[in-house]
Parts: C-alpha cells; structure tokens; sequence
C-alpha cells in the first residue's frame, strides 16, 4: 500500500464508516458518497497542478484542507469534504498515490453499508459482469466504444443491469466503464473487486473447475486456503469444461494448477525441453 500508512487509511475509513452508518439510509447514502469521491477523483485526474499541489508534502495540511473546501463545499456533501480533507492531509510519495486513495475511499463508501451476503453478492456481480464481457465480446465493444459520451454509457449499464444488481455494483460498473483511469475495462473490475475484497479484509480466490462444486466442497475449499493464507476467503468460481478435470485456484499472483488440462501441458512441455 503505497504513500499512506496503515494505521492513517484506517482512521479515514473509520472516519468514513461513522459517516455512513449514521444516516438514515445507510446503503443510498454510501452510494451517493461514494459517487461524489468519484467526482473528486476526476477532477483531481483532469487537474494536474491542483493534484500535484495538494500531494507536494511541503505544502502546510492547513492550505490543503482550506483549498480543497473552498473548491468542494458548494459542489458536494460535507462528509465529502471532510473524507477528502483526510486524505489531502497525509504524507504521499507521487500525486498519482493521492488520488489512488481517494478512488479507494470512493470505492470503500460504495460499498460501506453491504456485510456478510450482501458483500459477497456484490463480489458475485462484479466477478460475473467480467466472465458476461469475456462471452460477449459485442456487448464489450459497445461499452467501450471511442466517442460515446459518459452519459450515453451510463444509460447503457442501466439499462443492463438496474433492477438486476445491487445498486453498489451499479455503481462501481458504471465507473469502471466512464471512466477506467487509463486500465481496460476489465482491469477497472478487476482493480475495484480487489479493493472491496481489502475492506472485507479478505482475499478473493478465483477458482476454475471442469464442473459446479457443491456447498460442501466450496466450503471444504476455503476452510483449507483461510488456514493457508490465514485470512477470509471469498471464492469467484469459474466453470470451464476445457480443465478437464482437478481445480485451478488463483490467490493474487499465486496459482496453483491442479487441473487434468494442467497437467497435461506440463507433461508436454517437460517431453519438448
């Protein structure tokens, strides 16, 4: 986690959870928030003397927060504001750290009010719109045609998933596709399932079978990889018949290929060498 430690990221989201929890309507309201983060998060990507100077450590926290007001206080909520003023405040090694941190913010109070089902649910729709893109690749094209206005895009996700999803993966589509920050498509999902895995703070194990597994070998699954990587586990299981057989399990950058497919190519690749 670069630019900010720890220990400051959890007082922000903390700061942030209060915010959200004490509203009335705590799913909309996070929704809502989290939109505005997002707002703040392309005005500091389209800005760059404004990011650059509220990231340049020699410039006093006072000045940052007192400009970053003056610029939102009209604009947005005061709870904006004031998850804005937190991260302004720290200490950041490049501009481009800043504003990764408010699009993490912008991503946590997305999805601040969703626990336990509702949390892996969001995860389940986020994993499937990514395989939906994969199998669909006009449906891909559409959503990522140059051109097409923001708002055009977004009336297009809408009219793809309203009523379908969570509103919280409503969201955090609709801003992968208006605005992926220079990633694909994909790698915009993939980056926000990522983040919301880290506020559930577990990992997320993409899993690839030849055939659905039951409750009780899913179960079974992430019983055995909590106690290897000694934290929660949330499965995305992808079924694909060409494996064979066996399980392909993916944990971040470590994979463990246990597939009939797998084997196979490693017996043709030690026969070739």
């Amino acid at each position: 986690m670069r630019g900010i430690s720890r220990s400051s990221l959890a007082e922000v989201t903390r700061r942030l959870d209060e915010n959200v929890l004490a509203s009335a309507d705590a799913g909309q309201y996070a929704v809502s928030l989290g939109g505005e983060l997002f707002e703040v998060v392309a005005l500091l990507s389209g800005e760059h003397s404004l990011r650059r100077w509220l990231a340049d450590q020699s410039n006093p926290a006072e000045q940052k927060t007192a400009l970053a007001g003056e610029l939102l206080e009209q604009k947005v909520s005061p709870s904006t504001v004031i998850v804005v003023n937190d991260v302004v405040q720290q200490a950041w090694s490049t501009p481009r750290d800043m504003v990764d941190a408010v699009e993490r913010m912008a991503v946590y109070a997305t999805v601040a009010s969703l626990e336990g089902t509702r949390l892996d649910e969001l995860e389940d729709e986020l994993f499937r719109f990514g395989r939906i893109l994969a199998a669909e690749p006009a449906l891909r094209a559409a959503l990522t045609r140059d051109g097409v206005s923001a708002g055009q895009l977004n009336t297009l996700v809408e009219n793809l998933l309203s009523g379908k999803v969570n509103s919280a993966t409503l969201a955090l589509v609709s801003e992968a596709v208006t605005r992926p920050r220079g990633r694909t498509l994909e790698q915009a999902l993939d980056h926000f399932a990522q983040l919301v895995s880290e506020r559930a703070q577990r990992y997320v194990a993409v899993v690839r079978t030849a055939q659905v597994l039951t409750e009780a070998q899913q179960a079974r699954l992430k019983d055995v990889l909590t106690r290897k990587y000694g934290r929660a586990i949330h499965l995305n299981i992808d079924v694909v018949p060409e494996v064979l057989g066996g399980l392909s399990i993916q944990v971040g950058d470590e994979v463990i290929d246990d597939t009939i497919a797998g084997r196979i190519a490693e017996v043709k690749r030690r026969l070739a060498g």
